[in-house]
């Protein structure tokens, strides 16, 4: 059917949106394909959602094609399956719940894992029914502090989530390899540049862990590659940490006054002055900061950490985030911030601007069992051997020569640090460069988390009950249709890809005479009868240029002009993309458009 542009539900905006902050947001709203309900909720309207359904197309396709089969699950489920895996504890305030008349607890889906499992569980038993794959495309809620970017990062969003259940590991390999496969077809047909990186897999749990990021400078995640071919999300990133070195000979520690410098860059100026060494400056990699963090659990909960760094380096809160759970023995995500000065004032203990890991029981001591009472972690640089320059937990007073392993211990070690164009791939590979990406899939190994917590077992070969072991695969459906929109557009509007527009051909009639309406509708419907999708701007009390202007924001890949060419018996073909023109014969132009869409 004709998409006629006198009767489509369709208002472009000339002005951009107020809380627009990225191309997509901003064009995509311009355009006619969302309009905002509230922060982070967005209606789809008719535009939005042919586009939003051809994504959805390719997905189903290439699922199938790998065995998939599609279910359905409600959005709103009740609280007792996430009870049983500790996740309506563990999503603490990401989630958003709800009580219904009889006083049950329910919440808003924001994935569906414990579904799944117990969907399997309810209909399958033996080893002969596997290995599965089940998928469904269903909208999720999170309740997140600060949506932004439009669709990008929103409260409520569309999700393709798969899963896979096999009766052992090497079957998840399999799996896992199929939905991988399965991703970058689905990414090569929609045109989306993709990079696949190691993951971290959080509070989901699990072993081999993949993500699969959209390259832009707009992107939340930072990543790295090096030319050698290694691959991973910052959280991920492991670093190369140096050799242990022998302390046997290494001089005893010093305390020493060092007034006024509660900063690293004033604590290497007075180590330079007033204690120079004989082998060159120090600097701030010869000084150990200890950074004082608070944690806040899902439960709400605040937990100061303190964690020794170098003092030339800044920690990273999110890859904290990403590796501090199993050092609180904790599930679910957790939130780290700066510790406030009313947490400080719980642990007066700690002296600001002079905190260090301790050298006798003359002060406060970190460290495994240490006198603070607080978990200390160190980046994976601060090994047994290294000497630093670090507090003396007593003010205007620092540690000279405080050895790693002889003078201070520490209670585990964690990536903390932020990620540094040239350090080294801890492949090998080569330096590490950075760039910036949206996620736009993850997939997991989860193993048997879910499955043991919701007992989903199922009789093996010899007749023993067996955990089945599962995969999680997600895509961001609304997600992609924000990074084509990112990646798709110029200073007019946007240029989708074909195989995702909205339409295949958009006819502009240009003028005001009969004769020109009349010669589009007859293009309009012979495109339509050949099977070629049609937009066509029919108003007649709209002015050549407002046609022109909102075909060129609404970005149809071909422009046909039929207009003042008509009296030669031609019509013009555009390419939005290229910006090149043609004329071609009135009576060719449905062979011709037909043969450029079907390409």
């Amino acid at each position: 059917m004709v998409l006629r542009l006198s009767s489509l539900f369709l208002r472009t905006l000339r002005q951009d949106p107020a809380e627009a902050e990225v191309a997509s947001h901003r064009l995509l709203v311009r355009a006619g394909y969302i309009r905002r309900a509230a922060p982070g909720i967005y209606s789809w309207l008719p535009l939005g959602l042919r586009v939003l359904g051809k994504v959805e197309a390719v997905i189903r396709e290439e699922m199938a094609a790998i065995g998939s089969q599609e279910v359905h699950f409600p959005a709103l489920l009740p609280r007792e399956p996430y009870e049983i895996t500790n996740r309506w504890t563990e999503y603490g305030d990401n989630i958003f719940t709800m009580v219904d008349r009889k006083g049950a607890d329910y919440l808003l889906a924001p994935t569906h894992e414990e579904m799944f499992t117990l969907l399997v569980k309810d209909l399958y038993n033996s080893y002969k029914d596997l290995p599965l794959s089940l998928f469904q495309i269903q909208s999720k809620y999170r309740d997140e502090a600060r949506p932004r970017a439009g669709l990008i990062r929103g409260r409520e969003f569309i999700m393709k989530d798969s899963y896979s259940f096999d009766i052992d590991d090497d079957g998840l390999d399999a799996s896992y390899e199929a939905h991988r496969r399965a991703y970058v077809r689905i990414f090569e047909r929609l045109g989306l540049d993709v990079v696949a990186v190691a993951a971290t897999s959080g509070a989901m749990g699990g072993s081999r862990s993949e993500e699969f990021l959209h390259p832009t400078s707009i992107g939340e995640d930072t990543y790295v590659r090096s030319a050698g071919g290694y691959a991973a999300n910052v959280e991920a990133v492991t670093t190369v940490a140096p050799e242990e070195l022998d302390y046997s000979a290494a001089p005893e520690a010093s305390v020493e006054d060092t007034p006024d410098t509660p900063t690293i860059e004033t604590l290497v100026a007075a180590a330079n002055d007033k204690f120079p060494r004989t082998d060159g400056a120090w600097t701030a990699a010869d000084t150990l900061k200890n950074v004082v963090l608070t944690a806040v659990l899902p439960t709400g909960e605040r937990r100061m950490v303190v964690i020794g760094v170098p003092g030339d380096r800044d920690v990273d809160l999110k890859r904290i985030e990403a590796n501090i759970g199993d050092h609180l023995a904790v599930g679910g995500e957790v939130a780290m911030e700066p510790a406030t000065e009313a947490d400080l004032n719980r642990n007066l203990k700690l002296v600001r601007g002079y905190i260090g890991p301790g050298l006798s029981t003359s002060a406060p001591v970190l460290g495994t069992k240490g006198s603070t009472g607080l978990l200390y972690l160190v980046d994976p640089r601060v090994v047994s051997g290294t000497s630093w320059i670090t507090g003396a937990n007593t003010p205007g007073r620092h540690v000279f020569g405080l050895v790693a392993g002889r003078d201070f211990s520490w209670d585990g070690v964690i990536e903390a640090v932020e990620v540094r164009e040239g350090d080294m791939a801890p492949d090998g590979s080569g330096p590490l460069e950075t760039a910036r990406g949206i996620e736009l899939a993850h997939i997991f190994q989860l193993g048997r988390k879910f499955s043991t917590a919701l007992d989903l077992k199922v009789l093996d070969q010899n007749g023993k009950l067996t955990v089945v072991t599962m995969g999680s695969y997600g895509v961001g459906v609304t997600r992609a249709v924000a990074a084509l929109a990112e990646g798709n557009h110029d200073d007019k509007g946007l240029v989708w890809p074909r195989q995702v527009a909205p339409a295949d051909v958009h006819i502009i009639a240009a003028g005001k005479d009969a004769e020109i309406f009349e010669a589009a509708d007859k293009l309009a419907a012979d495109l339509d009868s050949a099977g070629v999708e049609v937009m066509y701007d029919d108003r007649r009390k709209v002015s050549p240029g407002v046609k022109f202007s909102d075909a060129e924001l609404i970005g149809v890949p071909t422009l046909v002009v039929v207009g003042r060419g008509l009296a030669d018996g031609v019509v013009e073909v555009k390419d939005r993309r290229t910006a090149e023109a043609g004329n071609v014969p009135v009576d060719q132009a449905v062979g011709h458009l037909n043969a450029l869409v079907r390409g």
